[in-house]
């Protein structure tokens, strides 16, 4: 089913606070997840697993290897794979944000490396490869927040720069959530992002560089 993108202004006010997934519980986290649609079936791994392997990896075992990833529930942890959106004490959002090198299949994907002279395995290098948001709560700039704290969350442990892989959605288009998992152009584009090349039609490569 197709359905209007969030690049338009938010629709209403929302006081959200964005906190690193270690500092949130598990339970918190599925709750943005929730239990059925592309969210929960990926549980953010589709470029932790490379293709070949995908269908192997059941979504029982997904959910558990993201656990691993956040270390939900340990704030001392010394990393986390992504950031979690808060509007007052409800979970509304997420975004994946971790050096590029963690994530296998990216490496392995032809579109973001066309036209660039570039180290792939360069781990100072940071990729946003993921937004999620629950129904209810979208076009109320959660996705723009998340990515804004991206940045700064990026910054701070270090990263020389950070990348995304937006869909380019022309105005007033239409397009299925399960593709704008990604995130759209003009999310990075506000949050200081600048497009790199536009290897296809409906991809950009975006980056911030610190």
């Amino acid at each position: 089913m197709a359905v209007a993108v969030e690049t338009n202004e938010p629709q209403g006010e929302a006081d959200i606070s964005v906190r690193p997934a270690s500092e949130v519980s598990w339970e918190e986290l599925q709750t943005v997840f929730g239990t059925r649609g592309d969210a929960a079936t990926c549980q953010c791994q589709r470029f932790k697993i490379r293709d070949r392997d995908w269908s192997g990896v059941p979504v029982e075992a997904r959910a558990e290897r993201l656990r691993e990833q956040t270390n939900c529930g340990d704030p001392d942890a010394p990393a986390t794979s992504g950031l979690v959106a808060f509007i007052g004490d409800e979970p509304v959002g997420w975004c994946s944000v971790e050096p590029r090198t963690e994530y296998p299949r990216l490496m392995r994907t032809r579109v973001p490396w066309l036209e660039r002279d570039e180290d792939k395995t360069d781990a100072v290098v940071w990729a946003v490869t993921c937004f999620v948001t629950r129904v209810r709560y979208r076009y109320r700039g959660v996705s723009r927040a998340l990515a804004v704290a991206a940045v700064d969350f990026a910054r701070v442990r270090g990263a020389r720069a950070l990348e995304g892989y937006p869909m380019v959605v022309p105005p007033g288009k239409e397009i299925t959530w399960g593709e704008l998992l990604v995130g759209s152009h003009s999310i990075f584009a506000d949050a200081g992002f600048t497009e790199v090349t536009r290897p296809t039609l409906r991809r950009a490569v975006m980056r911030i560089d610190f």
